[in-house]
């Protein structure tokens, strides 16, 4: 098991003082992860081609790994032109991937507003997921890479539709990134849904929420789930879901790949990304 963070957790740090992603990757190190994940918000790789070659050598340089690129898509598209073209943006993500020296690469496949994500859109949309999912997975094996879909965005949140797709896409290397925390936004119970689909993971996102109620007001801060409860992020070990037992099951498994923690607090980024990842460890290392 390698533990680290993603660029995610510290994107508002991007900016301020001049803070660039160079100095994210140089944070990273200097706080004890053993890799970082790339999540290009704040800056472009796209915009700056030259940057992922950047991001590479001070990787290396500090002696920590690029476990992922993680980026946003879908295939959700009004016609088939669209269709083809988001097919053929993903692969060009892939080759960003590949200069960045990783091996993992995280896309997006499309959402829904929460009162169309429901089974029986998910089922009529599955076969465009399907036939782009391959196509994307196919390219990316001549980097011996493997691409994967997060639990993420309402409509592909759920545990047993990530096992339907990752099912009916059939690549050795297409798998699921598995965030810990993102079950609870389709109301699942961390615990259960990590012990369902961590045979299928490729990589592990600890995150951690407070859980309320939707029956009232708690203020600022709060996102709803989609049965109508409230959410609101929180540091890794702090919240609402039984870390322990997460951490537990994922390291009884036999897992060994990359971990990132993922703050989405509203607290200082650094803080909670540091704190986060020290609770880890220790929980880790108790388990």
């Amino acid at each position: 098991m390698k533990l680290g963070i993603s660029s995610y957790s510290l994107h508002r740090a991007l900016g301020e003082g001049g803070t660039t992603i160079i100095d994210l990757v140089q944070w990273v190190a200097d706080n004890g992860g053993e890799h970082i994940e790339i999540v290009p918000i704040g800056f472009s790789l796209d915009e700056d081609p030259r940057l992922a070659e950047r991001i590479r050598r001070k990787a290396e340089e500090v002696g920590i790994d690029i476990s992922n690129y993680a980026i946003g898509a879908t295939f959700l598209q009004p016609d088939k032109d669209s269709y083809r073209n988001e097919i053929d943006r993903v692969k060009r993500q892939v080759d960003i991937a590949h200069t960045l020296g990783t091996s993992h690469m995280r896309h997006d496949i499309g959402s829904r507003p929460i009162p169309e994500s429901t089974i029986q859109n998910f089922n009529r949309d599955l076969p465009l997921f399907v036939e782009a999912c391959r196509e994307v997975a196919d390219y990316a094996s001549q980097y011996n890479m493997t691409t994967s879909v997060e639990n993420h965005g309402y409509y592909v949140q759920a545990s047993d539709r990530l096992q339907a797709l990752v099912s009916a896409v059939d690549r050795p290397n297409f798998r699921t990134l598995l965030d810990v925390g993102n079950f609870m936004c389709a109301d699942e119970d961390s615990v259960t849904a990590v012990k369902k689909n961590l045979p299928i993971a490729s990589m592990i996102h600890l995150k951690d929420f407070h859980l309320r109620p939707g029956n009232r007001d708690y203020g600022e801060g709060f996102f709803p789930t989609l049965g109508g409860n409230l959410l609101r992020g929180t540091i890794v070990g702090q919240g609402d879901i039984d870390q322990h037992e997460v951490i537990r099951l994922i390291k009884q498994s036999g897992y060994q790949g990359y971990i990132s923690i993922e703050y989405e607090g509203h607290g200082p980024c650094y803080y909670g990304s540091k704190v986060g990842m020290d609770n880890a460890r220790r929980m880790w290392n108790e388990a």
